[in-house]
């Protein structure tokens, strides 16, 4: 499989899809998908922009009895919405000790990955699902160590 750098404009959101092309998604024995890296990565690089379709209160109703649920991201300032996020963002695994963080854009509707600290080729990228690498609030899932 060839590597290549994803670059979309889409109006739309005005914003740009970006994964850097060392980053690829693998299937985990009892995890699912992961992110992980090719290359290795120098700490506070970003290493995805992506859209995100920011769901109403009702869309959300809706998603949460389905699947997609474990793929969508709380939403605003007061995180009063949901968001489904585009590119590999909702394939990140948890870590309640990530070696990535994930920030929001409200303004532009996007999310960026970003690393915490150095990452080493064959890493899985992981974040924290609470939004703050210190956050240890029980999740909706048994937490694996990674």
């Amino acid at each position: 499989m060839r590597d290549y750098l994803i670059f979309v404009h889409q109006k739309s959101f005005d914003a740009m899809l970006m994964i850097k092309p060392y980053l690829h998604v693998k299937k985990i024995k009892g995890k699912g998908r992961g992110v992980f890296t090719r290359a290795d990565i120098p700490a506070r690089t970003v290493v995805e922009v992506s859209p995100v379709l920011v769901l109403s209160r009702k869309d959300t109703r809706y998603v949460d009895k389905t699947l997609l649920h474990n793929y969508i991201f709380l939403w605003g300032a007061r995180s009063t919405r949901t968001c489904l996020a585009l590119g590999y963002c909702s394939l990140y695994n948890h870590s309640y000790d990530p070696n990535c963080i994930y920030e929001m854009d409200f303004e532009k509707e996007v999310m960026r990955i970003i690393t915490r600290r150095k990452i080493k080729k064959g890493e899985e990228l992981l974040i924290n699902y609470n939004g703050d690498v210190h956050d240890r609030a029980p999740m909706w899932f048994p937490v694996r160590n990674s």
